[in-house]
């Protein structure tokens, strides 16, 4: 015979039934907070340099950006924009298969850098730029193949220049010297570091005229790693600021250097009537009351500067500066 529950057993069932659907419930929202905060890492991929330091690394190659299209356009007689693009730290196998092959590719050293870097032009960019330094108008050329002996003397002259500025932009945090290693033409040749290890990518944009191609720097993580703690946007802007300072003041410095005052010193004033200065002449004699221990006053520019002691050094007339005459003001200001 079949047992019938009463309403007290039926009511702690249903309370039983509830609470265990809210702890369900429970349970599934926390799962999914803690599979909010799980953040996915690839370690194939691995982020060994910071935020903070690829955005000092932006804002370092987006000063080389504006130098590099500066220069360009005075080369090339035309307007070059260069645009930073991005910033991207990947595996050196992965950049390799994103160049073009043939390509127009320079390795460089950059003591006290470790390693080696490089840098790398699209292949359409590299022909337009030929075009346009040979007289054309820089047309989109798609031919597919290395360049002659000219168009590459032609391009390691740009290449150089494109050091000048690449060294210009790392003086802040690092003085660097930058050395032409090598040129290639098939990337698959250049084995800087082995293809696992992980490389910071530059990669900019470069328009002209209706062309459009990519300019990349590859700078191997273990050439950072020496100076990866100065790559800190606080280092950036201290370093930035003092050097901004020393070229005022080297600046400043240069202009003073070239500012011509005239200097005069005055033995005596004195006041002699109209007529008897009409009537001077050679070896007259002019008395005055100033008494010859006495120290004269030194102007520059017409402006009392100092007070001085008339004589000789050597057989040359000279004075001696006894003192400053902002001094004095000061002294009588204080008594």
């Amino acid at each position: 015979m079949a047992k019938i529950l009463s309403q007290d057993e039926i009511d702690a069932l249903l309370t039983t039934v509830s609470d265990g659907v809210e702890d369900s419930a429970e349970s599934g929202e926390l799962e999914d907070d803690r599979l909010r905060s799980i953040v996915a890492y690839d370690f194939k991929h691995p982020n060994r340099v910071s935020k903070d330091q690829i955005r000092t690394l932006e804002n370092m190659h987006d000063n080389f950006a504006g130098h590099v299209g500066s220069n360009l356009s005075s080369i090339m007689r035309t307007i070059v924009d260069v645009d930073l693009v991005s910033v991207d730290q990947i595996t050196y196998s992965e950049f390799i298969m994103s160049l073009v092959t043939p390509s127009c590719t320079y390795t460089f050293a950059a003591p006290p850098l470790d390693g080696v870097c490089l840098v790398d032009f699209n292949p359409t960019l590299t022909f337009s730029i030929v075009d346009r330094l040979f007289g054309g108008h820089g047309k989109i050329m798609e031919a597919e193949r290395e360049l002659t002996s000219i168009e590459r003397s032609i391009m390691a002259n740009l290449v150089s220049r494109l050091y000048a500025e690449l060294r210009k932009s790392w003086e802040h945090l690092v003085e660097i010297d930058i050395d032409q290693k090598s040129f290639e033409t098939n990337p698959q040749f250049i084995q800087i570091v082995p293809p696992g290890e992980t490389v910071v990518v530059i990669s900019f944009q470069i328009k002209l005229f209706q062309s459009t191609g990519l300019l990349t720097i590859c700078y191997p993580y273990v050439s950072l790693e020496p100076i990866v703690n100065r790559l800190s946007a606080q280092n950036w802007i201290d370093a930035t600021k003092k050097k901004n300072l020393e070229e005022d003041r080297d600046s400043n410095v240069n202009n003073l250097k070239k500012v011509e005052a005239e200097v005069a010193a005055v033995l005596l004033n004195t006041n002699i009537k109209m007529r008897d200065f009409l009537k001077l002449s050679l070896n007259d004699i002019v008395p005055s009351e100033k008494k010859i221990n006495e120290s004269i006053e030194v102007t520059v520019n017409q402006r009392n500067k100092f007070t001085a002691r008339p004589g000789l050094a050597g057989k040359k007339r000279a004075f001696q500066v006894m003192t400053v005459c902002d001094q004095i003001a000061e002294e009588t200001q204080d008594d």
